[in-house]
Order: C-alpha cells, then sequence, then structure tokens
C-alpha cells in the first residue's frame, strides 16, 4: 500500500481502517476490543505523514477508559503482533514513539478484503503489484484505454494516466449518457455511484475542468 498522504491518501487511510475493523468483526468479542482500541489510537493521534504514534500510557488510558496496566498490556499484544513498531522506547519525561506496520496488518487481514467488497478487493491488491519501470500508462488486463475525441473519452484518458488502478474499478465502469451542456455520467449501481460522488468527484471534475472548462458534471 502507498504512503496513506498526498493525493489518494484519504482513501487508503479509509480502506486501512477498514479491513482492520471488518477483519475483527469475524473474530471474538476480545480481538474486536482490541482493535477497536488500536482503530481509536489511530484516528485519535497517528501522524500519517510521518508514520508516528507519540503518546503516553496515561493519554491512552484515558482515550480507552482503562488503567494503565492495561494499556501496557495491550500496547504489548500489538508489537507482538507486529502491527505496532515501537521507534523509541519510553524514557524519563519522554513518551514511547511507534510505527504503524501497514503491510503487516494488510498482510493479516488479506483474506476479508473481499468482505468489504471486490473494488476495495482489486484496489488493494493493485497498489501492491510493483509499478511499470516505464512511465507509460499501461491499462490493466481487461480494461481498454479510453478512445476517441467525445467529451468523456478526453476526460477518461487524463484519469487513466493519472491513476490508473483508481481508473480500472471506479472510473472504466461510468458511462456518459448526456455530453451536449452537461458531463452526465451513469453508474452500474447506487453503491459505485454514491462512492464516485463522496470521494472521487473531485478528480473526474478536475480533468473535466481542463478538457471543457465550466461544463456541469453530475454522476447517476
Amino acid at each position: 500500500m502507498k504512503k496513506a498522504v498526498g493525493r489518494g491518501g484519504g482513501t487508503r487511510k479509509y480502506d486501512l481502517l477498514t479491513v482492520l475493523a471488518v477483519h475483527a468483526l469475524a473474530r471474538d468479542k476480545g480481538f474486536q476490543r482490541q482493535a477497536l482500541r488500536l482503530i481509536s489510537l489511530v484516528t485519535a493521534r497517528y501522524n500519517w505523514q510521518n508514520d508516528l504514534l507519540s503518546i503516553g500510557q496515561e493519554e491512552i488510558a484515558r482515550l480507552w477508559s482503562v488503567d494503565v496496566r492495561t494499556v501496557k498490556r495491550e500496547m504489548a499484544a500489538f508489537r507482538e503482533r507486529g502491527w505496532l513498531v515501537e521507534k523509541r522506547p519510553a524514557a524519563r519525561g519522554r513518551v514511547a514513539q511507534y510505527g504503524l506496520a501497514i503491510a503487516k496488518i494488510l498482510e493479516d487481514t488479506r483474506a476479508d478484503w473481499i468482505r468489504v467488497g471486490p473494488d476495495l478487493d482489486v484496489r488493494l491488491r493493485t497498489e501492491e503489484a510493483p509499478e511499470p519501470a516505464a512511465s507509460t500508462v499501461i491499462p490493466f488486463p481487461g480494461a481498454a484505454l479510453p478512445s476517441g475525441e467525445s467529451l468523456w473519452g478526453q476526460v477518461s484518458r487524463r484519469l487513466l494516466a493519472e491513476d490508473a488502478s483508481i481508473h480500472r474499478v471506479w472510473f472504466a465502469a461510468l458511462e456518459p449518457v448526456d455530453e451536449a451542456g452537461e458531463l452526465v455520467l451513469r453508474a452500474p449501481s447506487g453503491f459505485h455511484a454514491a462512492y464516485v460522488q463522496t470521494h472521487l468527484i473531485g478528480r473526474i471534475a478536475a480533468a473535466l475542468a481542463i478538457v471543457a472548462p465550466e461544463m456541469p458534471l453530475r454522476i447517476l
């Protein structure tokens, strides 16, 4: 998984937290509680830019509504599982620092990705694949390179060049139903439309603004 910052970083953060939660929900209540504690810790205090979790045990205890002894036990369990990596041990007047072992978490939760849906499963597997050495965009198997001089054809090519994996999962399935005065795209399902509208509409709008400034955009 790419670093969860910058363009597309928000999606990668949600993907990681989602698969962690879904993985835990398929297990016993003790594991679920432990996973929830890690999720709350990450969302509250983890620095995604620097891969840094720097927080004292007493603060964690308040966050989790537990005692310090429980914090010590849980943090040790996360380290033993390989989900947290100690970067700097605690010392007098200085809290410990941890990194989040994203690759290990993804490895451990891989079997549960498909529970979320084929879109997330494909996206995460695509991000794990090595990038091509050449800078030329290589279409994914089964995904045709957008062609033609239609409005959506031009916009779609720009989106493909920007991020081929996102294009394959989300943009390639969009079908233009109107390009006269407004770009109207139909998604294959309500969920697909909602996800694009919530998380990816900005990418389409930015590409559309280059091809056809001030052209309205709508997702069905």
